[in-house]
């Protein structure tokens, strides 16, 4: 039986995003969530009622239609046409884990009271992800200010009984799933269409999925480069304490000690050195890699405040009988860290790379291309190159999205964040990553095979076991982009302690 996951009980934290991502888990309201979103439904309808006063979105057009007044006879249809018109996603689908997210911190930020949705809206919503109906989102459409207004709409449409969604593997039309789980679409009421529309979740939720992974690929870039660091025979002076306590940024210090402890009990280390200094894609791992993580642990900060927040707009606070139209929705937060990410995922690829291309160079005792009778065999000359490609796009989509902006609504909207093409630009990095240190995992395991019989840590011996059942050594020349698929599975397939990630 799945767990149960009380939405209000808790403040969501990275730990807890990486249960709920990979254990089977139920959401529900928790009392103070129930009571606050009723609270302040029942405030929005009473000023409704009370008062013809026009309210941004409540009972006006919307963007830079705000001035034109809808008749309260027209509030539903206004609610139900937002929502269709502003479904204009295109591109590639979002993954169906972020979509899944987007639906938890779509129901996390409505939980707050602040948006004057009816709970029935929000408990379709639960229903949704409790029996895993994925709506069909588009990767493209967002400007990351108004929210995330196409996804958001996506996202949305299957509330309605419109759009597709994903159900038990398969395509199907939201209707008929509906249909199916004994669900009835809803009928949108005064404000519901702009506060499922307005907010961050599609940008986040990417900012969650690409936390866990960074972390994960912080971990690796750091057990792949310690396999580096004996199969070229480096010095672990520079990892040693007293290095990075004079210039103590945490991550610097994190990472060396990491690979010290990778490496304790290696034969190959403990053996005396002629080189009395290793290049800097060995030697400053720790001030490289170190700097990715503290980079992690800034956009986690952010990251968390974002996905505990209140994203939509116009915001309603009963206590203080006030309904205020702000900028909640305006994504500039993430699109700086998100860049900031992608820049520092980049980095541990970038460096990766530079260790397969001196694994591969016929220095310190190993062959050219590391395999026996180069010339007759080219080994691993081509596998740096792959590398080399992939980490040159890389480069590319490092480029920041947050310094461009386009006016769009006729000037109303006139800066825009560029937040969600900062997160799309992100994923793909980071899935660019895995495969560099795929690759630089290949090199590593193939050149400590030379060094026998004399033997790295126990630790890595007993990981690198595994992996040539995976990969096996190779003697000749041989279809390596099978090795490389075989190597990114690897990867993918490590299951990491979240322990050893925060």
């Amino acid at each position: 039986m799945d767990a149960t996951y009380q939405i209000g009980s808790s403040t969501l934290d990275l730990p807890l995003l990486k249960k709920l991502a990979e254990q089977p888990h139920h959401l529900q309201l928790s009392d103070a969530a129930r009571e606050r979103i009723q609270r302040s439904y029942d405030y929005l309808h009473g000023k409704l009622e009370s008062s013809k006063s026009p309210v941004y979105g409540i009972n006006t057009g919307f963007g830079s239609l705000c001035n034109v007044v809808i008749s309260e006879d027209k509030l539903t249809e206004l609610q139900e046409n937002l929502v269709m018109s502003h479904a204009c996603g295109v591109g590639e689908e979002v993954p169906e884990a972020v979509v899944k997210t987007m639906l938890l911190l779509k129901i996390q930020s409505l939980s707050y009271g602040h948006s004057g949705v009816s709970l029935e809206t929000v408990e379709l919503l639960i229903e949704f992800y409790n029996h895993e109906v994925l709506p069909v989102v588009f990767q493209q459409g967002s400007l990351g200010a108004s929210g995330d207004l196409a996804p958001l709409a996506h996202l949305a449409l299957p509330l309605l009984g419109k759009g597709e969604v994903y159900f038990k593997g398969e395509r199907h039309l939201a209707s008929d799933v509906l249909k199916q789980l004994n669900l009835s679409p809803i009928k949108l009421q005064a404000k519901e269409g702009l506060a499922l529309l307005n907010g961050t979740q599609f940008m986040s939720a990417y900012g969650v999925e690409l936390l866990l992974q960074g972390y994960k690929l912080s971990y690796l870039a750091d057990l792949i480069a310690a396999s580096s660091v004996d199969a070229f025979d480096c010095n672990l002076s520079p990892f040693d304490p007293l290095v990075h306590l004079v210039r103590p940024h945490k991550g610097q210090i994190k990472t060396a000690a990491r690979i010290l402890e990778f490496l304790d009990g290696s034969e190959i280390a403990a053996g005396e050195k002629s080189n009395v200094q290793d290049p800097y894609s060995f030697r400053c791992v720790p001030q490289v890699h170190g700097a990715t993580k503290d980079t992690l642990d800034f956009v986690a900060q952010t990251i968390l405040t974002e996905i505990n927040s209140v994203t939509d707009n116009p915001n309603i606070f009963v206590g203080e009988d006030r309904i205020i139209s702000g900028g909640n929705f305006h994504g500039q937060p993430l699109a700086l860290a998100l860049d900031y990410l992608g820049i520092a995922l980049a980095e541990l690829a970038n460096i990766s790379e530079r260790r397969t291309y001196q694994l591969v160079s016929g220095l310190r005792g190993l062959p050219d291309f590391l395999v026996q009778k180069p010339g007759l065999h080219s080994g691993f000359m081509i596998p740096q190159y792959t590398a080399a490609s992939i980490v040159s796009q890389n480069k590319q989509l490092a480029s920041p999205a947050s310094v461009d902006s386009i006016v769009s609504s006729n000037g109303q909207e006139d800066h825009v964040s560029m937040g969600a093409n900062a997160a799309t630009k992100c994923y793909r990095i980071a899935a660019n990553v895995t495969k560099v240190l795929a690759i630089e995992l290949m090199n590593s395991s193939q050149a400590l095979a030379f060094r026998a019989p004399l033997k790295t840590s126990a630790f890595l011996e007993s990981l690198l076991e595994v992996y040539r059942g995976e990969v096996p050594v190779v003697s000749e020349d041989r279809i390596l982009s099978e090795d490389i698929h075989n190597s990114i599975s690897f990867l993918e397939g490590l299951k990491i302690d979240a322990a050893e990630l925060y």
